[in-house]
């Protein structure tokens, strides 16, 4: 098994997290800029033998698709373009206020809430996913 990828899609930024091998554990990675995504994507898959992509879907509560779940969509082929892998679209109706409760009980201050709440995000999702595997 190789490592998993998550990106949780976001108009600026974009948070990334990685599985371990065995596909149990995600961990936060990093967030990029949206713009540069795609380049940055080159050298993580290399380095971290990334196997295939899980892009998070924005939804609405009653599972409506609007203009954010559209342009995840567009990213995810563009990253499957990109990279040559398998690219799955999953759920992340919750995963922003998941992490963001997760970070608030853990007491972490605001200011350092903001840098990582993306990548805490795609880990959330990302962790979803893997649950849903076994």
């Amino acid at each position: 098994m190789g490592r998993l990828l998550g990106l949780d899609y976001g108009t600026k930024r974009i948070g990334i997290a990685i599985s371990d091998t065995s596909q149990l554990i995600a961990t936060p990675y990093e967030v990029v800029p949206a713009d540069s995504v795609l380049s940055v994507l080159d050298a993580i898959v290399v380095d971290e033998g990334i196997t295939a992509i899980v892009v998070g879907l924005p939804t609405s509560l009653s599972g409506e698709e609007g203009p954010s779940a559209e342009a995840a969509r567009e990213l995810a082929e563009r990253v499957a373009a990109h990279t040559g892998l398998e690219v799955v679209l999953v759920d992340e109706r919750f995963t922003s206020k998941v992490a963001e409760k997760a970070m608030i009980k853990s007491g972490m201050r605001r200011d350092k809430r903001r840098d990582i709440r993306d990548k805490m995000a795609a880990t959330v999702m990302l962790q979803g996913h893997l649950d849903s595997l076994r």
